[in-house]
């Protein structure tokens, strides 16, 4: 094949995907007559975009359900209200970057004096257009484009400077046996958050379990509570729970049960 710029290539897989549904990177690489490296750098930027999902060793299309910035999925706004319910008036929280934290801000605005530290842009953003926004503090630090949120020893430092009541962190992928995992390679900051907070709190959907990603972000040592939705199985959560992790498994209905009634 001839040589693409990579704004093309990535539009050709996009539309490879959108007929084949997943692929992986060595067929990409051959298909385009390209390294495995680039090819990564190039899922990674469609990741980021929201065109596709990375799977290991390739990618997927984004499952229909899945949400928007503006309009996050049925899973995550009833993930999101669940997690809302360990809140208490005043209590300082650590809320990490991500579309499933990220749909807890709505949520908070019923709290009275809550101070919310972010490393993420869009959760800042989004807690200062509310009606009631709590008190915020930014991480500040180095800008990570991948993951859309600071990173680095300065972001590290700040976060050590005081004290939380509860981090809200998603995953990438749950590893049952491990803990979370996570394709960006910057894990130190989300392991200080978990250092400075008496509770941590993984907010992940079920699809995210069983997904083979290398880097263990957090170990189940770390993480006190798991929020996820009711299709994760009992397998699953038992072996979960084994591990000492108090689980929650919500309805997704949840969302429509209470709009239905608000």
């Amino acid at each position: 094949m001839s040589k693409h710029t990579a704004s093309t290539r990535r539009d050709a897989i996009v539309e490879r995907l959108a007929h084949q549904g997943e692929i992986s990177v060595d067929a990409l690489a051959r298909h385009f007559a390209t390294s495995t490296v680039t090819i990564r750098k190039d899922l990674a930027v469609l990741e980021g975009e929201g065109r596709l999902m990375r799977r290991y060793g390739g990618a997927t299309l984004i499952p229909q359900e899945a949400d928007s910035p503006s309009r996050p999925s049925r899973a995550k706004r009833a993930i999101a209200r669940a997690a809302s319910e360990c809140i208490r008036p005043h209590g300082r929280l650590i809320i990490d970057s991500g579309s499933t934290t990220g749909a807890l801000i709505p949520e908070l605005s019923r709290f009275e004096g809550l101070v919310v530290m972010t490393n993420s842009l869009g959760v800042a953003g989004a807690l200062h257009e509310l009606e009631r926004p709590p008190t915020l503090l930014m991480t500040g630090g180095t800008w990570d484009p991948h993951s859309a949120s600071f990173q680095g020893q300065v972001a590290e430092s700040v976060l050590r400077a005081y004290d939380f009541d509860q981090l809200f962190i998603g995953a990438d992928g749950i590893d049952i046996a491990r803990g979370t995992t996570t394709f960006n390679e910057l894990l130190g900051l989300s392991r200080v958050m978990a250092e400075v907070a008496r509770e941590v709190i993984v907010l992940v959907e079920s699809d995210k379990f069983g997904r083979r990603i290398p880097n263990l972000e957090l170990p189940w040592s770390a993480i006190d509570m798991l929020i996820t939705d009711d299709r994760l199985d009992d397998a699953h959560c038992r072996s979960i729970e084994a591990h000492g992790i108090r689980v929650k498994r919500v309805e997704r209905d949840i969302v429509a049960d209470a709009a239905a009634t608000g």
